[in-house]
C-alpha cells in the first residue's frame, strides 16, 4: 500500500509547491503598485538559495513580467531595482535558469537600465548582468552587439567599488580570443586567433580605465583588473606592448604585477600576476632573461606546483609555466633545476592518493572528478621542459614509471589527456637517444599506432609528428611499425584537407624511404599512387611542397624505383615548373637535388640529357647568387659527366659544347670551398 500512496504524496506536494510559486507570481500583475513591490519583495526572500523555487517561477512566467516592471519609466525606482534584485537571484540557479533569462532578452533590458542615472538601481543591474554573464551558457558576443555598451560601461567605471568590481569581471569573462578552426595552445592546426573582444576593449580605453583600479582599497575590484589585463594580454602584441609603458601611481605596471606575486599575497592573485607577465613576455613586450621573468615569474609558478596547493592552482601554475617556456631552452634549463620541479611533477599522477590529507569530503569528491586534469598539466609541462635539451629529456624518462605513465596516458577516456601525453610524448621522441632506449623498451609504438586510429585532427597531428621521429633509420621502432602495415594510413593523411597532417604523413613516408630497401618503397608508391605524389608537387603549402620533394629525391637515391622512373616525364615536367615558379631557395634547392639523383641513375641519366630546356635550368643555377643552388646544380652536373659509368664520353661532349666546362673552371675559384671541390672534382671527370 505504502507504494501505491507514494506517487500520489509526491505530486500533492509538488502541486503544493506550484500554487505556493503561482501566487508570487499573480502577485506581480496586481493593480496596485505597492502590493506589487511587496510581491517582489516577498519573491525575492522565497528564491533565496532554493533552486526549485526559482525553476518554478521561470516555468510560470516571473521571468518576462519582471522585466516589463523593469523596464516600465512609470515603475518607482524601489520596484526596478527589487525586479533586478530577484532576476540576479534566479540567474544564480541552474544553467537552465541562465538560458531562460537569456531566452527571455534579459541581457539588453539590463544594459538598457544602466541608462538610468540611479547608482543602486545600475548597480543592481550590473550585479545581475555579471551573473548572466559569467556563466558558461550565456554567448558572450551579446555583450558586443550594441557598439555603444563598452564605452557606457567604461564610464560607469568611475561611479563606485561595486560598478568597477562589476564591470571588469564582464569584461574578463567576455574578453575571448577566438580559434576559427583550432583550440588554444600551440598544437600545430592550421587556424587563425581573432583577437577581436581584446581589441573592442582596447580601443575604447581599457587599459587606462582598468589600471588605476589595481591600487584600489578593494581586493575584489584589484582582483578582477588583474583578471581583465590577463585575458586581454594574451597572445596579443598591441596590447602587451602598451602594457609595458603603462604608470599606475608612478610605478611601472610590470612591476606591480612583480609586487601581486609575493607570497604574502592570496593565492589567486599571486597566479593571475603571473599569467598577466606570462603573456606578455610570450607577447614578445617583456624579454626572457628579464630579472622580473627568470627570477620572479618563473618560480612563482613553480611554487604553484607543490602538493600544498589546491588542484586548480597546480593545474593553472603548470599549463602557464608550460607555456612561459615553451619556445625558450634558458627557462627550461632553469626551471629543471628549480624546486625538484620534474620530480614534484610525478605526484600530480599519484593525486588524491589514499593518504590523501583531503578531509573536506566535497573537496576530495571535487578532485577525484578533476584528477585528470592534474596528469593533462604535468604532460603539457613535461613536454614543454623536454623540448629542446637532452639531459632534461633524460632526466624526465629517468622519473619515476614515467614511460609507463605516458604510454597510459595515450589510452586515456579523455581527449585532453590523450593529446597532452601524445605532446610529451613528441618532445621527448625529438632525442636519438630515447629513440633507442626507452621508446624502444616500452614499445610506445604500439599505443600511438592505436592513437591514430579515428583520432580527432589535433590528436592526429600530433601523434602523426610522433611517428615522423619514430620513422628517422637510427630509430629501433622503424621496422616493428613498417611491418604493422602503417604505409597506408600515411597515405590517407595526405589527402586531409588539413595541411599540417598532409605535412606529417608526407614526412613520415619521406623518412621511411630514406635508404630504405627496394620494397618499401615500391610499396609506399603503390600505396600513394602516382597521381596522387604529383598532386602533392603542387600542393600551396611550401611545408607539403618540400617534404613531397623529400620524397621522391629518397625514392630516387641509391636504386631508384622502376615505377617511378616510368614516369619520367611526369617528374620532369614538375620540376620544370617548380624551378621556373616563385618558389624559395629551399625549395628549388631540394628540386635540384632531385636532379642530381635522377643524374645518377644509369637509365634516368637520358631524362636530363634528352630535355635541353632542363640542361639550359640546370646551366642557369650553377651561375646563381646563391651558393646552394649552385651546388645542388654542381653536383647534378658531376653526377652526368662521372667517368665510370657508360655513355659518359658522349655526355660529357654535349655538355662541353653547351659551355658547362667554361662554368666549372669559373667554379674551381669560388670564394666558397664547399663548391670550389664540388667543381674541381667535376673537372677532374674531363682530365681523366
Amino acid at each position: 500500500m505504502a507504494c501505491l500512496l507514494e506517487a500520489p504524496l509526491r505530486i500533492s506536494v509538488l502541486s503544493e509547491v506550484t500554487a505556493t510559486s503561482r501566487h508570487y507570481v499573480d502577485r506581480l500583475f496586481d493593480p496596485d503598485p505597492q502590493n506589487v513591490l511587496q510581491g517582489v519583495i516577498d519573491m525575492k526572500n522565497a528564491v533565496i538559495g532554493n533552486n526549485r523555487q526559482k525553476a518554478n517561477l521561470i516555468v510560470l512566467g516571473a521571468v518576462p513580467r519582471l522585466l516589463y516592471l523593469l523596464q516600465q519609466s512609470s515603475s518607482s525606482l524601489e520596484l526596478r531595482t527589487e525586479c533586478a534584485v530577484v532576476l540576479g537571484s534566479l540567474a544564480m540557479g541552474t544553467e537552465n535558469n541562465i538560458k531562460s533569462l537569456v531566452d527571455c532578452h534579459i541581457i539588453p533590458a539590463l544594459l538598457q537600465g544602466l541608462l538610468c542615472s540611479d547608482l543602486i538601481f545600475i548597480e543592481a543591474c550590473l550585479r545581475c548582468l555579471r551573473t548572466v554573464f559569467i556563466s558558461p551558457v550565456t554567448p558572450v558576443q551579446l555583450l558586443y552587439t550594441d557598439p555603444t555598451v563598452i564605452p557606457h560601461l567604461m564610464s560607469l567605471l568611475s561611479l563606485s567599488q561595486h560598478t568597477q568590481e562589476y564591470i571588469t569581471q564582464i569584461f574578463a569573462h567576455c574578453c575571448k580570443v577566438t580559434h576559427t578552426t583550432r583550440s588554444a595552445l600551440t598544437i600545430g592546426l592550421d587556424g587563425a586567433e581573432t583577437p577581436e573582444h581584446q581589441t573592442v576593449l582596447f580601443n575604447h580605453g581599457a587599459i587606462q580605465n582598468i589600471a588605476p583600479l589595481l591600487i584600489s582599497p578593494s581586493y575584489k575590484v584589484r582582483m578582477q583588473a588583474l583578471k581583465c589585463f590577463s585575458v586581454l594580454a594574451y597572445e596579443n602584441a598591441q596590447v602587451s606592448m602598451t602594457l609595458v609603458n603603462v604608470l599606475v601611481d608612478g610605478e611601472q605596471l610590470s612591476q606591480v604585477f612583480v609586487r601581486m606575486m609575493q607570497r604574502d599575497k592570496p593565492i589567486e592573485m599571486q597566479l593571475t600576476a603571473a599569467k598577466c607577465l606570462t603573456y606578455m613576455c610570450r607577447a614578445g613586450a617583456i624579454r626572457t632573461d628579464d630579472n622580473c621573468i627568470v627570477l620572479k615569474t618563473l618560480p612563482c609558478l613553480v611554487r604553484m606546483c607543490s602538493k600544498e596547493r589546491l588542484l586548480e592552482e597546480r593545474v593553472e601554475g603548470a599549463e602557464t609555466l608550460a607555456y612561459l617556456m615553451e619556445p625558450d631552452i634558458e627557462l627550461q634549463r632553469i626551471a629543471s633545476v628549480t624546486d625538484h620541479l620534474v620530480s614534484m611533477l610525478a605526484d600530480y599522477f599519484k593525486y588524491p592518493s589514499s593518504v590523501s590529507a583531503i578531509t573536506d569530503i566535497k573537496r576530495l569528491d571535487h578532485d577525484l572528478k578533476h584528477a585528470h586534469e592534474l596528469r593533462q598539466a604535468a604532460f603539457k609541462l613535461y613536454a614543454s621542459l623536454g623540448s629542446n635539451d637532452e639531459d632534461i629529456r633524460k632526466k624526465i624518462t629517468e622519473t619515476e614509471n614515467m614511460m609507463d605513465r605516458i604510454v597510459s596516458g595515450l589510452s586515456e577516456s579523455s581527449i585532453k589527456v590523450r593529446l597532452a601525453a601524445v605532446r610529451c610524448l613528441h618532445s621527448l621522441s625529438r632525442s636519438v637517444q630515447q629513440l633507442r632506449t626507452s621508446f624502444h623498451d616500452h614499445a610506445v609504438w604500439k599505443p600511438l599506432m592505436k592513437l591514430l586510429q579515428n583520432a580527432p585532427d589535433e590528436v592526429l597531428v600530433m601523434a602523426s609528428s610522433t611517428l615522423c621521429n619514430l620513422l628517422l633509420e637510427f630509430s629501433p621502432s622503424k621496422e616493428p611499425i613498417l611491418e604493422s602495415g602503417v604505409i597506408e594510413l600515411l597515405c590517407s593523411l595526405t589527402q586531409s584537407d588539413s595541411p599540417a597532417l598532409r605535412v606529417n604523413g608526407i614526412w613520415a613516408l619521406m623518412n621511411m624511404a630514406f635508404q630504405a630497401d627496394q620494397k618499401v618503397k615500391v610499396e609506399i608508391v603503390q600505396a600513394l599512387g602516382t597521381e596522387q605524389l604529383f598532386r602533392l608537387l603542387s600542393d600551396p603549402d611550401t611545408n607539403v611542397l618540400m617534404k613531397t620533394l623529400g620524397l621522391l629525391r629518397n625514392l630516387l637515391s641509391t636504386r631508384p624505383v622502376t615505377h617511378i622512373i616510368s614516369h619520367g616525364k611526369q617528374i620532369m615536367q614538375a620540376v620544370t615548373l617548380i624551378l621556373e615558379g616563385e618558389h624559395s631557395i629551399e625549395v628549388k634547392e631540394q628540386t635540384l637535388c632531385i636532379l642530381a639523383n635522377i643524374a645518377d641513375g644509369n637509365t634516368a641519366k637520358e631524362l636530363i640529357m634528352t630535355n635541353d630546356d632542363m640542361l639550359q635550368k640546370i646551366k642557369y643555377y650553377m651561375g646563381h647568387s646563391n651558393v646552394k643552388l649552385q651546388l645542388a646544380a654542381t653536383f647534378c652536373i658531376s653526377n652526368l659527366i662521372w667517368n665510370e659509368e657508360d655513355g659518359s664520353q658522349e655526355r660529357q661532349d654535349k655538355l662541353r659544347e653547351m659551355g658547362f666546362v667554361d662554368i666549372l673552371h669559373k667554379l674551381t675559384q669560388a670564394s666558397d670551398p664547399n663548391l670550389c671541390d664540388r667543381a674541381k672534382k667535376a673537372m677532374q671527370q674531363y682530365l681523366a
